[in-house]
């Protein structure tokens, strides 16, 4: 008889990686399959559930209310697994396995430098870092697809556990000739009116600007929006705005003179780099000795990176 328990772990497999490219062909393209081969596991599944897992919207496959409610489950079932196989990996050293990192887009300009100390230390253990802006990082722990995350704010919509390793100062910049530039204190007052090129909503950059202007009810243009923080600092050198942004993107551009950062009261807004992962996620031995490696090398390694 049809139903579930006869659906086999490709199957899933398969399914989970069509329901994230909203693609079959992007699906076959990852798993290294064809798109007909893609296409017959799909439809072997929906008739062994019953019901249909996708519909088509446009050139998109989109998931049905029945497939979100088989994708929770597949997730979590693939998750699981996944745990197993780093566990039973690692079982004997800390020195294999597999480890997957997220990391916030802002985070990009430091992380692949950490993560290049933690391999020379563990060669074995095979890296994956996957940058995107905040809201894909939360959805990356909710679907239980990463082990650790680099980020700031941890998610209230996840129950997680998270270490700060290091301060993350936050600034608004402006090209050299700006008539603010040579001023030293500066009231965030005198920021009303100006254009900002900013982050697109989602980002936490984005969302800690807006709560620090609200919070001194200040109020600002914003201009040019963009997930970007290189197009963001090449607007701003352009002339186009100010910019709210992360300290720790801008050492060259602060070392060529290519940008300045503005000496506002109240500013930097100080947060906190973040190692986040989902609270009942058992890690692995090399998710740990990574942990262990960040709290203890990343304070130093990004008091130096502000200060180059």
């Amino acid at each position: 008889m049809p139903g579930l328990h006869n659906a086999t772990l490709r199957q899933l497999q398969i399914f989970a990686s069509a329901a994230r490219h909203q693609s079959f062909s992007r699906a076959s393209a990852e798993l290294h399959l064809t798109q007909p081969a893609v296409s017959m596991q799909v439809r072997q599944l929906e008739e062994n559930a019953g019901v249909s897992l996708f519909e088509r919207v446009g050139r998109r496959v989109c998931l049905t209310s029945a497939g979100q409610e088989l994708l929770t489950y597949t997730q979590r079932i693939l998750g699981t697994i996944q745990d197993a196989e780093d566990t039973f990996a690692t079982i004997k050293a800390v020195g294999s396995g597999r480890l997957t990192i997220a990391a916030v887009s802002t985070a990009k300009y430091f992380a692949p430098k950490l993560l290049a100390q933690f391999q020379q230390r563990h060669p074995n253990v095979e890296l994956r870092l996957a940058v995107n802006n905040r809201e894909a990082v939360v959805a990356q722990l909710a679907a239980n697809e990463i082990d650790l995350a680099i980020m700031g704010t941890p998610p209230h919509s996840v129950a997680t556990d998270s270490a700060p390793f290091a301060p993350h100062p936050l600034v608004v910049i402006a090209p050299p000739e700006h008539h603010l530039a040579s001023r030293k204190r500066i009231p965030l007052r005198e920021l009303e009116g100006e254009t900002f090129i900013v982050r697109e909503r989602g980002s936490g950059t984005r969302s800690a600007m807006e709560l620090h202007f609200r919070k001194h009810k200040v109020r600002v243009k914003f201009g040019m929006e963009t997930s970007s923080n290189e197009t963001i600092k090449q607007a701003v050198m352009a002339g186009m705005g100010l910019a709210f942004i992360s300290q720790h993107t801008l050492g060259v551009e602060l070392a060529t003179h290519q940008l300045t950062i503005l000496r506002v009261q109240t500013l930097p807004v100080m947060r906190q780099w973040n190692l986040v992962h989902r609270r009942e996620k058992r890690l692995s031995p090399a998710a740990i000795a990574f942990k262990t490696f960040m709290l203890e090398t990343g304070p130093p390694f990004l008091e130096r990176w502000s200060a180059a």
